[in-house]
């Protein structure tokens, strides 16, 4: 069995359609296509940010007259908002993104809208403004890495389908960036599903960038999936390059790839014109994505961004000090992890979540939920040797690549000392972690923290160095991107992981789908959904688990 060599340098600590064209296939006497469907995202009381992209008959043609329509109805006989004189506009690679500045939806509402170009009508969708007042229930659907070559996005297809959902939570890496090579992430999947990555090579210009973003909108299912509802998005890592921090990434090489803040830039453009995201505000960041939404007198969702904007760079287990004969110097090696400057957030944003906390408890809403892109909870690897027969471990090692093999060894070994199991989340950073329990200890309030990146559903009880319990943690699984614990399928990664950690109250490495989180004034409920495949239709879904956490008291954490 070949092994994704991804998957496994995950246990290091490191973190059916084609791409765009240049016309539209199909399109008949010229007129322009829309082959990216329709997406809203960014919903307030009153409003929303509607997207989507018109492919040209003729590039070379000009800008394209769009027009958009809402209504409360999806025949739209009652239309409540007309947009006309939007333009598609090539240096925007002809996307078109809409805000209603606040004018013209009621709070708590499902509209269905489209567009038009030159007579063609887009594909509808449906938004649902957020509720003002007394808000009874909240659906979220959790997500987060959607590798294309990886396999088919069987869990956006379930969402779809989902009869109750306000809005889906989207926590990062909705692109990947790597090529089409046979040894490139995914691609032993993609090759046989004939999900190939386009362009064809690492993406590294804007126009890399675009075409890329194009591509994974030209899925069916995440097509059904925006047009179902309303997308709340930051990105992570891979919306550049793997494993970014503040002022570069380990999977950008400056020698060949040029100057990663022009990447990075590259990206971003790329990510707003894609994306139905509102734009940086004038003068200001655009790697300030952090933001937050208000669910009426029930929740606030408060987005942060982890990535671009204060990250240190990742330590690196192949980087261990070492002692004077030779061993790991573990003391060494904690002392660097634990710096006080080692952090995700940065001052300033930190104190912006402490305010936003803060207000939403005085505004009286019991659920303050963290739109945060990685697994927050401490996570130490498990020693596999006392779980699993050396035999079989012997034969996981065997089929492992060899340059892949002795550093897998290594970090087995390392694990026996109590080292984290992942050094780009938040364990790679725990002074900054502290900082922000006190931050939620300074709020008074016990949040509920979701996260994504990891490609593995976590329930975990989030306590701070002195062993007080600071918030709930729900991880989502990948919808499609392979997990360390698909690497070593023989071994029971998730339960090693749960049994060796205190916080970790359930981790499973196998399934992949979504969270389906549903608020309530008196309790929040959490249900693990998998799909039963990614390399074929049709599937099934099912709910894994269920837990419930009480609004009364302590917020206790109850598996259904």
């Amino acid at each position: 069995m070949k092994l994704d060599r991804r998957s496994l340098l995950g246990l290091l600590g490191a973190g059916a359609a084609t791409g765009a064209c240049a016309t539209a296939p199909g399109s008949t006497q010229g007129k322009p296509a829309f082959l990216h469907g329709v997406a809203s995202g960014d919903p307030d009381q009153r409003s929303a940010v509607f997207w989507t992209r018109v492919t040209p008959a003729d590039p070379s043609s000009g800008d394209i007259a769009v027009a958009l329509e809402v209504a409360r109805d999806a025949e739209f006989r009652d239309v409540v908002r007309q947009s006309s004189g939007l333009r598609a506009r090539a240096e925007r690679d002809f996307t078109v993104k809409h805000d209603l500045d606040g004018q013209g939806l009621e709070p708590g509402q499902e509209y269905f809208y489209r567009f038009t170009a030159e007579g063609v009508v887009s594909p509808v969708g449906r938004v649902r403004t957020l509720p003002e007042g007394a808000a009874p229930q909240v659906a979220l659907a959790v997500v987060s890495c959607q590798l294309y070559p990886g396999g088919l996005f069987n869990a956006y297809d379930a969402i779809a389908k989902l009869e109750q959902l306000d809005a889906v939570v989207h926590l990062g890496d909705y692109i990947y960036e790597y090529g089409a090579e046979p040894d490139d992430y995914g691609m032993a999947t993609g090759a046989s599903l004939n999900r190939t990555p386009q362009p064809p090579h690492e993406i590294v210009t804007l126009a890399d960038y675009r075409m890329r973003h194009a591509q994974y909108k030209s899925d069916v299912d995440l097509q059904a999936a925006h047009a179902r509802a309303a997308f709340i998005c930051v990105w992570d890592d891979h919306e550049v390059t793997n494993d970014a921090w503040a002022s570069g990434a380990e999977n950008h090489q400056p020698a060949t790839e040029g100057d990663f803040a022009a990447r990075k830039a590259a990206a971003l453009r790329a990510y707003y014109e894609w994306m139905p995201i509102r734009e940086p505000k004038a003068g200001g960041l655009k790697e300030a994505i952090n933001r937050s939404f208000h669910f009426g007198d029930l929740a606030s969702l408060i987005m942060v961004e982890t990535r671009l904007l204060a990250r240190n760079e990742q330590l690196d287990f192949a980087a261990m000090p070492r002692t004077t004969a030779g061993a790991p110097d573990v003391a060494a090696f904690e002392a660097l992890r634990n710096a006080s400057e080692r952090d995700l957030l940065g001052d300033e944003q930190r104190r912006w979540i402490g305010g936003e906390l803060a207000a939403s408890k005085a505004a009286g809403r019991p659920w303050q939920v963290l739109g945060n892109q990685v697994v927050m909870a401490r996570v130490k690897g498990p020693d596999i040797e006392r779980m699993v027969p050396a035999a079989q471990i012997a034969q996981l090692m065997a089929s492992l690549p060899e340059d892949v093999r002795p550093r897998i060894q290594g970090a087995l070994q390392l694990f026996k000392l109590g080292l984290p199991f992942n050094l780009d989340s938040w364990d790679g950073y725990p002074a900054g972690r502290e900082r922000l329990y006190q931050t939620f200890k300074s709020a008074g309030v016990e949040p509920i923290v979701l996260a994504g990146d990891s490609h593995a559903f976590w329930v975990n009880e989030l306590k701070d160095a002195g062993g007080e319990r600071r918030a709930v943690e729900f991880g989502t699984s990948a919808i499609s991107s392979p997990s360390p614990g698909d690497a070593v399928g023989g071994l029971p990664l998730g339960q090693a992981l749960a049994a060796v950690n205190d916080e970790v109250v359930f981790c499973d490495q196998a399934s992949k789908g979504f969270v389906l989180l549903t608020l309530m004034p008196d309790r929040a409920t959490a249900e693990l959904w998998a799909v039963s495949t990614i390399t074929a239709k049709p599937y099934t879904a099912s709910v894994v688990k269920r837990f419930d956490v009480a609004r009364s008291g302590e917020r206790r954490l109850t598996e259904l």
